[in-house]
């Protein structure tokens, strides 16, 4: 279920700001993004994985926070990001 490193680093290297940036809020909810959608795939099959479920809510509400964070910070870098990875339709 988790990111295998090589999908990791293609997120990080579509997201990131400069060469070296791995933690920006973009590459964050990048990442998030993908782990929410692997896990929603997950959840359709085993509907009684509570476990599962609770991370899941976990990672919506961490990539809540971050958007709303970067919405304040930076509105343009946050268009840009909520565009690429079709959040917000």
């Amino acid at each position: 279920m988790a990111l295998s490193k090589d999908e990791k680093a293609k997120i990080i290297k579509d997201f990131a700001k400069s060469k070296n940036d791995t933690g920006s809020a973009e590459v964050q909810i990048a990442i998030l993004t993908k782990e929410i959608n692997d896990l929603t795939e997950h959840l359709k099959v085993h509907i009684h994985d509570f476990h599962s479920r609770r991370g899941l809510l976990k990672k919506v509400g961490q990539r809540k926070n971050l958007l709303k964070y970067l919405a304040k910070k930076d509105i343009q870098s946050y268009r840009e990001v909520i565009k690429k990875l079709g959040l917000r339709k």
